[in-house]
């Protein structure tokens, strides 16, 4: 039994089984128990691997985009430049690096992270050292100043806590975590659920289908679209998810690469599921905000100069060529569940803003 789990169920003894949100939040951002808190979990030494992570290209790219960005922005003097989630530094390190092709942009930049982790944050200060620029690190992106802004969340969508929803014969019940002896344990909510909280779905499913829904979007949104009347904003997130709303239980955990138990040792593994961009569309819209349609990792890639990059690194680096071909591979696969497909694209932006490789 983890730490955590002793007061979680605790907690459970005391106030009843907790929603699925509130159970996440405890795993990933308990103050003392909290996964993120502590741990270095990015990386082959860690629980899982990110797209910057596999291949440098991957950021120097985001950064090409970035600096066509500022430009159809209408070049700013001072552009708050937000990255949500971090990690290890390794995207925000290369998108620097990549900005030195275009100097009046990397001058531009006002450099903003977005981390609650302490010992991430402490890999970013690393990560960033060289680069010349100097960061300031926030808990909530509602903390970055006011001003024209781009931020970009890699894997960052898929951690915020959701909602789980389960058909029964007798309507929608919430999914919740209560206590089966010492052991965590799923069950139902007794009470139904308005049918107005899943409007957005299709036709009712049969008894047994899962929806799930994400609070998290309308308080990022609502931040994001406060922002307009301080200049430009464009937002891109790249995350695992799908582009229409659709049934299924996308709830997981990870550990040591590979699947786990999201309820056999909270604080100790990645708790994820899968993002509805079609739910976050709706949400940026809601506050003000245009959202383009979600455009898949390895379009995106191949329509920011993938082939070129690539053949350029692999030329300046001949005896590591078909490691980072291979690496890139990875990025692109198009399998429905390989990298290329699975992961998407979206910008929210101001309305009627142009933004490079995406149409709204």
């Amino acid at each position: 039994m983890t730490p955590l789990h002793a007061e979680i169920a605790a907690l459970i003894t005391a106030e009843g089984p907790l929603p699925l949100d509130r159970y996440m939040a405890l795993c990933l951002g308990h103050p003392r128990f909290g996964y993120y808190l502590a741990r270095d979990a990015i990386g082959t030494a860690g629980d899982f691997t990110t797209a910057p992570e596999i291949s440098q290209v991957f950021g120097e790219l985001i950064g090409f985009w970035a600096a066509a960005t500022w430009e159809t922005m209408g070049r700013p003097g001072a552009l708050r430049l937000v990255e949500c989630g971090p990690g290890r530094g390794t995207l925000i390190k290369d998108l620097l690096r990549a900005a030195g092709v275009l100097p009046a942009f990397r001058a531009a930049i006002d450099l903003h992270l977005v981390e609650t982790s302490p010992r991430l944050a402490a890999l970013q200060r690393e990560a960033v050292a060289a680069s010349g620029i100097t960061a300031t690190w926030h808990a909530d992106l509602g903390g970055v100043p006011p001003g024209p802004a781009i931020v970009i969340g890699n894997e960052f969508l898929d951690a915020l806590p959701i909602r789980q929803f389960v058909a029964t014969p007798a309507g929608w019940r919430e999914r919740v975590v209560g206590l089966d002896g010492a052991r965590l344990a799923f069950g139902l909510a007794p009470d139904p659920i308005p049918a107005a909280l899943l409007a957005c779905f299709p036709a009712p499913p049969a008894p047994g289908a899962v929806a799930e829904i994400r609070p998290a979007f309308g308080h990022l949104a609502a931040t994001l679209g406060a922002r307009l009347p301080d200049g430009p904003q464009v937002a891109l997130f790249i995350d695992y998810g799908h582009a229409r709303h659709a049934y299924g239980d996308t709830f997981q955990a990870v550990r040591a690469h590979a699947f786990a138990d999201p309820l056999a040792r909270p604080g100790e593994a990645d708790l994820t599921a899968h993002v509805d961009f079609a739910a976050l569309g709706e949400a940026a819209r809601e506050a003000g905000l245009a959202a383009s349609r979600p455009v898949r990792q390895r379009d995106l890639l191949f329509m920011l100069g993938l082939e070129a990059r690539t053949q350029g690194l692999m030329q300046a680096n001949r005896k590591k060529a078909r490691a980072l071909l291979e690496a890139v591979e990875r990025l692109i696969d198009p399998a429905p569940t390989g990298m290329g497909t699975l992961f998407k694209a979206q910008v929210l932006h101001a309305p009627g803003l142009a933004v490079p490789a995406f149409d709204s």
